[in-house]
């Protein structure tokens, strides 16, 4: 059984999955088109964060970024050792309800062209592909040419 809870400050379990989810990014993409948060930004106001035990252990995490117009998925992250156990749909099962709760009409998201386990995860949720949003929208083409942009509907 995944439980959820959130978290309202960076502590050592989430520094270790943030450190674990950049290490894996690092494998596939120079700096310049890594778009991650720094632990520093995820704990503001309009982001809520969780982690995702499973026995009491960390094995998982992901936030949502609460918008005007709409919300958006940020450090999700299972560790690999846990995949295929639920953690990933129970986060992001939660990161949409928060999103609903919050009036919020669209789920969105960036990941990687090499992601290619998350983006089969997002498509089995409801995400199909989209154009770049928000900042993204506004940066330069080689900052985001290994950019997937995906978007589900919370109605």
């Amino acid at each position: 059984m995944i439980d959820l809870a959130i978290v309202t400050a960076p502590n050592p379990d989430i520094r270790a999955l943030i450190g674990e989810l950049e290490a894996d990014l690092a494998q596939f993409y120079p700096p310049e088109q890594r778009h991650g948060l720094p632990i520093s930004a995820i704990f503001q106001p309009h982001i809520r964060f969780f982690v995702a035990h499973h026995n009491n252990v960390p094995v998982g995490c992901g936030g949502v970024a609460l918008f005007s117009d709409f919300a958006e998925v940020k450090r999700m992250y299972v560790r690999p050792a846990a995949r295929g156990q639920g953690a990933a749909p129970a986060i992001l099962a939660k990161l949409a309800a928060t999103a609903r709760d919050a009036g919020l009409p669209m789920l969105r998201l960036e990941t990687g062209t090499e992601q290619h386990a998350a983006i089969k995860l997002y498509e089995r949720a409801g995400f199909v592909r989209c154009t770049a949003f928000g900042d993204y929208a506004t940066m330069p083409a080689n900052a985001i040419s290994t950019s997937v942009f995906m978007e589900k509907p919370l109605g």
